[in-house]
């Protein structure tokens, strides 16, 4: 990186992510560098603008020794607003290297009218109350909590994934199907009829990329059993890209 320039780093792997990489390598790249830390679970994640870097850290203690080493100025946040741990080495690493740090989080979804939400606090809660809602099951939960839904029997299930995984699911009746957001309403109406769903578990994640899934449930009559998002990480939090692209240039004129 160019000594004379500022240096923000981005926790990305979301679209609000992407989009803050864009703006500012777009806006203020002549006197900031960007780079985007990716966790590197996907093999072709979607073109980011800047630098990137893919991989871990090492928990909060390697995540403080980059922040140190590679001078960074400022650290955002825009990890999936179920990515837990990741935020937790941010919040403890960025007070060890003296950092400002700012959390983007995409508004959560609320229910409309219409929609048969059944809220459960966590995955193992909705594998646990799913044989008396539905039996055809299209789940999008996150790939570490698929195992929680495999002892349901009679069960059968949709999983959706960017790339297919490097292992089996541990489903025992299952269709796997590869596809990268922004999904369509027609093609989410389409999914659901093909394949007779009658119940969908989804995390409450927000964002536009992943939401017609909700519309086309909604329009089917289908309960929606919707895992609570985690509260987010302490400190400053902005909804948008363009907030926190406004963080930054507060900070670079401050």
């Amino acid at each position: 990186m160019a000594a004379s320039k500022r240096r923000l780093l981005v926790l990305g792997g979301t679209a609000e992510a992407r989009e803050l990489a864009a703006l500012a390598d777009e806006r203020l790249g002549d006197v900031v560098e960007v780079m985007t830390s990716l966790a590197g679970r996907t093999e072709a994640p979607a073109a980011v603008a800047g630098h990137v870097r893919r991989g871990g850290f090492g928990g909060s203690r390697g995540l403080a020794e980059f922040l140190r080493s590679e001078r960074i100025d400022w650290l955002i946040d825009a990890t999936h607003p179920f990515a837990t741990q990741i935020s937790a080495h941010a919040v403890t690493a960025a007070a060890e290297a003296g950092v400002r740090r700012l959390v983007l989080r995409r508004p959560p979804w609320r229910p409309q009218p219409g929609d048969r939400w059944i809220e459960v606090g966590d995955p193992r809660a909705a594998a646990s109350i799913l044989p008396s809602v539905g039996r055809r099951v299209w789940l999008t939960v996150g790939s570490d909590d698929v195992s929680l839904f495999a002892g349901i029997a009679g069960a059968w299930f949709l999983v959706r994934r960017v790339e297919a995984p490097e292992t089996p699911l541990p489903l025992a009746d299952h269709t796997l199907i590869l596809g990268r957001g922004p999904f369509s309403l027609v093609g989410e109406r389409e999914l659901i009829a093909r394949y007779r769903i009658d119940v969908l578990v989804c995390r409450a994640s927000g964002g536009s990329a992943t939401e017609a899934k909700l519309q086309a449930a909604r329009e089917a009559g289908l309960p929606v059993v919707m895992i609570r998002r985690p509260p987010a990480p302490p400190g400053e939090v902005v909804a948008t890209a363009s907030a926190a692209l406004e963080w930054v240039v507060r900070l670079l004129h401050a």
